[in-house]
């Protein structure tokens, strides 16, 4: 076997990088996120806006954003904006997209955020309308480009790791509860299990079924269905796909010392991958790594290593994604319809914590062919 250790954890720049960008939302995740990115990747947002007018232009100024904009109205007025990068809570999110749509504007795409909405009714709309608008729509995937994910799904594709056996995700965070987070009794599913969700099905295609479990967090003190979430895919060669995502984490926010990380495991015929993801560490950023070793050289631990991480990175690949499928007239990878099929998953974990049983995700099947 030959070995190119060049593991592509880095993707390709877009074909164009000079659509005007719009951007909706002025938080610390497009602050220091998307526009740090941005910067870095060599792209153009050209015009903000928030409902908060002064934290619009302070992220303005600190990004140099040439023009901020009182409200989303204004700024689709910009003959400049093309894309639009729409980064409002979850709940909220339906109602801009909506006004984007429905204006006579030249939008030719929007990267939302994921989840598209908390319930998959609202997020089937969002994707309904960007079709009849002829809006090219992505999602806000972002998992898909970290470093140690896409050199993991370099792997499998070369057939280096063989047939994948069992895979594992195991996140220890703790979360914080504030604004838009306690609005709604759907806590972990749709927020932080989403990324899990949605990498299971980069790295190894459509799930079977699925069978969750979880509890309320402690550290919540309002109602809601899953704090701490444990779950099986089942796949139909065999492979289980199983992760718990734990947002309690222990008293730590309390004073107990810290244990937080994200670390994953892929177990095949003729290898294995272990890798850990950096964010939990973050305002510092702490790249994304790789270990593997393979039947062909027994004994031996490859570790490559890059400066790359998940945050800030990934967010140049997920807008890169979107522009570069404008400027070559393709589907994103993580167009919005693909998006649905990551919010089914969602949605069988509901009904199987619910209904404490394996969900088949052919149940859901209706909701997506709509």
């Amino acid at each position: 076997m030959e070995f190119n250790f060049d593991l592509e954890h880095v993707a390709r720049p877009p074909a164009r990088t000079d659509y005007g960008i719009g951007i909706v939302g002025a938080g610390f995740v497009v602050r220091d996120l998307h526009l740090a990115a941005y910067r870095k990747a060599g792209y153009r947002p050209v015009a903000i806006t928030d409902l908060d007018f002064q934290r619009a232009q302070e992220t303005a100024r600190l990004r140099g954003i040439p023009r901020v904009y009182a409200t989303l109205e204004e700024l689709l007025t910009d003959p400049e904006v093309e894309v639009m990068d729409i980064a409002v809570p979850p709940d909220q999110q339906l109602a801009v997209v909506r006004q984007v749509v429905e204006r006579d504007s030249r939008i030719r795409g929007i990267l939302a955020q994921k989840p598209l909405a908390l319930h998959f009714a609202e997020a089937l709309e969002i994707v309904r309308r960007c079709e009849r608008a002829g809006i090219v729509l992505a999602v806000n995937q972002n998992m898909r480009w970290d470093p140690s994910i896409r050199a993991l799904r370099t792997l499998l594709a070369r057939g280096w790791l063989g047939e994948p056996v069992l895979a594992t995700i195991e996140m220890r965070s703790p979360r914080r509860y504030a604004g838009w987070k306690r609005r709604s009794d759907r806590l972990t599913l749709p927020v932080m299990s989403i990324h899990h969700l949605d990498a299971f099905r980069f790295l190894f295609g459509e799930p079977e079924s699925v069978y969750a479990s979880a509890r309320t967090d402690p550290r919540a003190d309002f109602a809601h269905t899953d704090g701490i979430v444990l779950y099986v895919l089942e796949y139909a060669s065999g492979l289980r796909a199983a992760a718990w995502d734990d947002v309690y984490a222990g008293p730590v926010l309390e004073g107990a010392a810290a244990d937080n990380y994200v670390r994953w495991r892929v177990e095949g015929t003729e290898g294995m991958a272990r890798g850990a993801i950096g964010w939990p560490a973050w305002p510092n950023v702490v790249p994304s790594t790789i270990d593997f070793t393979l039947r062909s050289r027994p004994g031996v631990w490859f570790s490559p290593r890059w400066p790359e991480a998940w945050f800030p990175d990934a967010f140049a690949g997920t807008m890169g994604e979107l522009l570069d499928s404008l400027a070559t007239g393709r589907e994103p990878s993580i167009r919005g319809r693909d998006h649905l099929r990551t919010m089914a998953l969602v949605e069988a974990c509901y009904r199987s914590i619910a209904e404490r049983r394996t969900v088949p995700v052919a149940e859901l099947g209706a909701e997506l062919s709509a």
